[in-house]
């Protein structure tokens, strides 16, 4: 694992989004609560964007961002903090792909690999993502994913219809106006 040297805490990077109620609101406070953890900073968020549905296409645009968090819990112990953010701001999972208020997905974690039903890492469809790979390109282009940098994979992602929304990095810091 990546662990950072000075700390003994590892990095991660997150992917946000939502398309129900506010979801720049819940991302920022997803973000905020986060930060407010003693086991987890956050040390570079991107820009805002809002992205066209991807997978199931008959529902709103989303809004979509990443994080770069340093944290020093494992990768389980992080997808049940983010679950459990997901879960105190009402996420229902009903269908794949589907309308959502929040969703946080761990992307990677420092270069931990793992084949697990119910976290894969590195995410295994992130190189795939215009969505995630936009963003995370704000802070990361030449972090190393399944032997190629965020940058070269978002050359080949279909980015088409994603659109800037806010361009300043901290847009989860303060409070957000209303998108919904």
């Amino acid at each position: 694992m990546n662990i950072l040297p000075e700390t003994g805490w590892n990095r991660a990077t997150l992917g946000l989004g939502g398309n129900i109620g506010d979801p720049v609101k819940a991302m920022a406070s997803a973000l905020r609560s986060l930060e407010a953890r003693a086991d987890c900073r956050i040390v570079a968020a991107s820009r805002l964007y809002r992205t066209p549905p991807w997978g199931k296409t008959d529902q709103s645009f989303f809004y979509n961002a990443c994080a770069a968090v340093d944290t020093s819990v494992g990768p389980d112990a992080l997808l049940e903090i983010c679950l459990g953010i997901e879960r105190e701001m009402k996420r229902i999972r009903v269908e794949r792909w589907g309308p959502r208020t929040i969703d946080i997905d761990i992307l990677t974690y420092g270069d931990f690999e793992r084949e697990a039903t119910d976290l894969q890492l590195p995410h295994p469809r992130m190189t795939e993502r215009g969505f995630v790979l936009m963003p995370l390109a704000d802070f990361a282009p030449g972090m190393i994913v399944k032997s190629r940098s965020v940058s070269d994979w978002l050359r080949e992602a279909d980015i088409n219809g994603i659109e800037i929304a806010d361009e300043d990095r901290d847009w989860w810091r303060k409070e957000p106006a209303s998108t919904g």
